[in-house]
């Protein structure tokens, strides 16, 4: 099991930018890929983006893309979510996850991922 640590939450006023970050305890040769999700009071958690380890696919929600941009650093086994002109309906907790075995979930679900973070709070105040 990979531990991630996800931390860049805060507040911050509608309009702003938070780089949220994800931290992978160790390196691992088993991780293929690294997701974002979301989850707000009372609603479902979603997929917000995703890359492959490797760099060469990355993966969002429609209803982001645009606005959030994802990326890594593998030396530092780091994921990254940059998020820009942020909305109040932007608030939620947002959890990092990593998949290590493969499954026939697509990239956008949660089935896909063996590994979850903490998750990390954003709010964003109209």
């Amino acid at each position: 099991q990979v531990q991630l640590v996800e931390s860049g939450g805060g507040l911050v006023q509608a309009g702003g930018s938070l780089i949220l970050s994800c931290a992978a305890s160790e390196r691992t040769f088993t991780i293929y890929l690294m997701g974002w999700f979301r989850q707000a009071p009372g609603k479902e958690r979603e997929f917000v983006a995703a890359t492959s380890w490797n760099g060469r696919s990355t993966y969002y929600a429609e209803s982001l893309k645009g606005r959030f941009t994802i990326s890594k650093d593998n030396a530092k086994n780091a994921v990254y979510l940059q998020m820009n002109s942020l909305k109040p309906e932007d608030t939620a907790v947002y959890y990092c996850a990593a998949a290590r075995k493969w499954s026939a979930f697509s990239e956008t679900m949660r089935g896909k991922y063996d590994d979850w973070g903490q998750g990390t709070q954003v709010t964003v105040s109209s």
